[in-house]
């Protein structure tokens, strides 16, 4: 390997959430500060919110009910022979 050109690791680096969260990892700087952790995250916690914007989400759904919905079938009408 060369020298002089790879970044310090630092194999415990403090990691700090906005949420007040703290924890270490293996990385380049020494102290990293991020807005979202695993503690925080909607997904990983089951507080998941959909943002709907414009009714997008009730249009998906009411679209999606009307697919699973059973289609009424159509009669034909016979003609008569005249």
């Amino acid at each position: 390997m060369k020298k002089d050109i790879h970044p310090t690791y630092f194999p415990a680096a403090n990691v700090v959430c906005s949420c007040g969260n703290t924890f270490q990892v293996g990385a380049t700087k020494a102290d990293l500060k991020v807005e979202i952790c695993s503690n925080c995250h909607p997904f990983y916690t089951g507080e998941e919110k959909l943002l709907d914007t414009a009714g997008r989400v009730e249009k998906f759904k009411s679209r999606r009910a009307q697919a699973a919905a059973p289609k009424p079938k159509k009669v034909r009408a016979k003609k008569s022979q005249s």
